[in-house]
């Protein structure tokens, strides 16, 4: 289960509360992502929401969840897995 909560605030970078829940545990996490790499990602034909999501499901499928950082920028994920950009239209759209 991943649930994302959008915090709502004016300013940029989009903010996002993300539990991930799995073997009767769960993971916390602090995401931000800019409205232009949502953009660039996306092309606007999801939410941010489910961009994350899809990100999440990404990860969970190469790393379990208390691999993943508590607190990060979506752009980093293409540091630790250089084909998260390419791949990610999969999980966006599956």
């Amino acid at each position: 289960m991943i649930h994302v909560e959008r915090i709502e605030k004016a300013e940029e970078p989009l903010e996002f509360c993300v539990i991930v829940g799995e073997d009767q545990s769960e993971t916390k996490h602090e995401v931000t992502m800019p409205e232009s790499v949502y953009k660039r990602l996306t092309n606007g034909k999801v939410t941010p929401e489910r961009c994350i999501q899809a990100a999440f499901q990404f990860l969970l499928d190469r790393e379990p969840k208390e691999s993943i950082l508590s607190r990060f920028d979506v752009t980093v994920i293409s540091k630790y897995f250089p084909g998260f950009e390419r791949d990610l239209g999969k999980y966006l759209h599956p």
